[in-house]
């Protein structure tokens, strides 16, 4: 009798770590794309960008991604549904077609160290952020 009862609060202690792990798995994230944007005024959401920049990308989580162009613009680039596989560190390999990254572009996830790509994901618009 004793570990059906073990059990169950074995679980929800579980459940509780699993939260508080993703509470601050999010505010890593909210703070690292503050810390990026700070400073920046958003400007209107463009389709397609130069595939050629000087920096990026840079992983925030597994929604947002940032592009650094060469001077005063952050393009911010919020996914189309959640890339699970997608995280800091991590290298994505994005199918470009021409000389500019778009909207519903599709990239994968190539693990840290090498190993088999992720399902493929898929970009969303880009909104520039530019220092005043």
């Amino acid at each position: 009798m004793i570990r059906w009862i073990a059990l169950p609060i074995a679980a929800l202690m579980g459940c509780t770590a699993s939260a508080e792990m993703q509470t601050s798995e999010l505010s890593r994230a909210d703070k690292a794309l503050a810390k990026a944007l700070e400073g920046r005024t958003a400007g209107k959401p463009q389709s397609c960008i130069s595939a050629s920049f000087s920096t990026g990308p840079e992983i925030i989580s597994d929604k947002t991604i940032l592009y650094r162009e060469v001077g005063r613009t952050v393009w911010r680039n919020d996914l189309i549904g959640p890339c699970p596989s997608l995280a800091p560190m991590e290298t994505i390999a994005v199918e470009i077609h021409g000389s500019e990254i778009c909207h519903n572009d599709r990239f994968r996830v190539i693990p840290f160290g090498g190993g088999i790509p992720s399902a493929p994901c898929r970009l969303g618009k880009f909104v520039p952020y530019k220092k005043m």
